[in-house]
């Protein structure tokens, strides 16, 4: 992480870190959507990677990833996908 003079993170810095949270915030409410819909039992942050639970398996992929496994399920089931 750059710092300017002040030993204050930068403007990017900041900007990014914010961009990550409103992506992981955005993964979480998609897996409480798939947990409401009894398409998975759980999900959650693992060690950097981002779970998923279903009855018949464990899924442990990238937060990228499992945003688009949530995005692709959650359509099938709606039936728009």
């Amino acid at each position: 992480m750059d710092q300017d003079n002040l030993g204050q993170p930068n403007l990017e810095d900041q900007i990014n870190r914010e961009i990550e949270i409103l992506s992981l915030n955005q993964l979480h409410e998609l897996g409480n959507q798939a947990v409401k819909q009894g398409l998975l039992i759980g999900h959650g942050h693992r060690g950097g990677r981002y779970e998923l639970l279903s009855k018949e398996e464990v899924m442990l992929l990238s937060p990228q990833e499992a945003q688009d496994y949530l995005q692709t399920l959650l359509g099938q089931a709606d039936g728009s996908a």
